[in-house]
């Protein structure tokens, strides 16, 4: 397992285009790949589960990865986050 912690750098937050890149980008993946924040995780490869995270700008998410990729998945995930998603 990978575990990672990821913080929110855009502005806006994760919305549903960020919510829509992740869930694409974990799809890739063979591995499970979850998201969470307090007491709740979310699948990673839902865009819905990724939107109830309700992540707005400097939100620290655990990303967790299970799996063959598991690695790969997660610097996938954790390369996007450090993108801010394009948006800025």
């Amino acid at each position: 397992m990978v575990e990672k912690l990821l913080t929110v750098k855009n502005r806006a937050g994760i919305h549903a285009r960020p919510a829509a890149i992740i869930a694409q980008t974990a799809n890739k993946f063979e591995c499970e790949v979850m998201l969470a924040r307090d007491d709740t995780t979310v699948n990673a490869k839902s865009i819905m589960g990724v939107i109830t995270m309700a992540a707005g700008y400097n939100t620290v998410l655990t990303l967790r990865t299970e799996g063959t990729d598991e690695k790969e998945a997660a610097d996938a995930i954790e390369a996007l986050f450090n993108s801010k998603f394009e948006e800025e």
